[in-house]
């Protein structure tokens, strides 16, 4: 340890206060002059931070539960539901009992102990125990230990970390804005073509162009057991990519399937506006909640009705549809009725080339930009961890 640092636990330089709940059916308890904060709202935070909470308790709150005022410049610990977040109130504040508050004593700066949790936070999930949720107790976390520098040196590493941090969230920031543009101009190039009518363009119905041909088979035969299947759940939303993928086999199933082959649109009709669909490149089973289309001779071709159904005006009427039904999923009947405006289909297949050109390059943006987010969030961890190991 570098000189002149110590190494304490958390009980040998900060009080561990406990927090609780006023029972919620007694309205004198709530809406009073203390704030009362929980895990989930912490959750919300962005900010380090927090002065006003949702919810506030009255002095009766106080005297017949276990919530306790914290000083102002506390540190605040979820400790179950989950284990790890934190804040520092700015105000007096009490807790519930999924809270820890920290208070700090003997020369220990509340942002150094902040900044020191959150580097911690996996190691205060290993401490957890139980067996629904994982909880830490007040006794696991009073032997944490923390390595305590100097006050001027706290406060000199505090400073280094709340630049470098606040830099970190500005490039967060450019990163998902830069990775929504992509998505958004994609979309909206998508959108723009299926709201398009041009000369020699005739408007039909789904069912004038694509069908269901598929039969539902029994996975457990031998000529059926060892295809691939595919579930709502192997397919990536918007973007049609197949995700963990098994037999019917590996996966036990026993219930009907229909069976799919390469000439195929794959369609997830349970919740429609989660956008699930897929050009398969195999032959396979798919689930009797996917509807397998085929693409009729000179309706449409396979590539315009990917793309059709990863629009924005076929998801709005699938998700009306799945609305007035009361279910969150696309009856045949009502998918069938949609109207579309066709040009030729070797048109749309220039179209689609188009489309599937401009998807490639938004996965590759997006691709780049989730790098990013990644190597900051990893740049986040090396400067704490150079912190208090005493190399920053």
């Amino acid at each position: 340890m570098k000189a002149g640092w110590q190494r304490k636990t958390i009980d040998a330089v900060c009080n561990v206060v406990n927090g609780g709940t006023p029972k919620t059916g007694i309205a004198e308890y709530w809406n009073g002059p203390h704030q009362w904060i929980t895990p989930a709202e912490m959750g919300k935070r962005a900010t380090p931070y927090i002065d006003q909470t949702e919810r506030t308790i009255t002095d009766a709150g106080m005297q017949n539960s276990s919530a306790r005022l914290l000083p102002e410049q506390s540190v605040i610990l979820s400790s179950r539901a989950p284990i790890g977040h934190l804040v520092i109130n700015t105000t007096p504040m009490a807790t519930n009992q999924g809270c820890k508050g920290l208070v700090p004593r003997n020369g220990l700066d509340s942002k150094y102990l902040y900044h020191y949790l959150t580097s911690i936070v996996p190691l205060l999930n290993d401490l957890g125990t139980g067996a629904t949720f994982k909880e830490l107790s007040g006794g696991k976390l009073k032997e944490v230990p923390v390595p305590v520098a100097p006050f001027p040196e706290q406060q000199r590493i505090v400073a280094i970390l709340d630049e470098a941090f606040d830099g970190i969230a500005t490039a967060r920031v450019n990163a998902e804005q830069n990775r929504q543009n992509a998505r958004t101009l994609f979309e909206s190039h998508l959108q723009s073509v299926f709201t398009e009518r041009r000369d020699g363009w005739v408007e039909k119905r789904l069912s004038d162009v694509c069908a269901i041909t598929s039969r539902l088979v029994d996975p457990r035969k031998d000529e059926f057991a060892d295809l691939t299947h595919v579930g709502a759940g192997n397919i990536e939303s918007k973007t049609g990519i197949f995700i963990d993928l098994q037999t019917a086999r590996e996966e036990g199933l026993i219930s009907g399937k229909f069976i799919f082959d390469e000439s195929m649109v794959l369609y997830s009709k349970i919740r429609p506006y989660l956008m699930k669909v897929a050009r398969p490149d195999f032959n396979g089973l798919c689930s009797a909640d996917m509807y397998p289309l085929t693409p009729l001779p000179n309706g449409i071709s396979r590539n315009y009705l990917f793309h059709l159904l990863l629009s924005k005006p076929f998801t709005d009427y699938a998700v009306q549809g799945s609305a007035r039904a009361g279910m969150p999923k696309v009856n045949r009947e009502h998918l069938f009725e949609f109207r579309v405006w066709l040009p030729s289909v070797e048109r749309q297949e220039e179209l689609s080339a188009k489309l599937d050109a401009l998807h490639d390059e938004t996965q590759r943006l997006e691709s780049l930009y989730q790098q990013k987010l990644a190597a900051l969030d990893e740049l986040k961890k090396s400067l704490l961890h150079q912190a208090f190991s005493g190399a920053l």
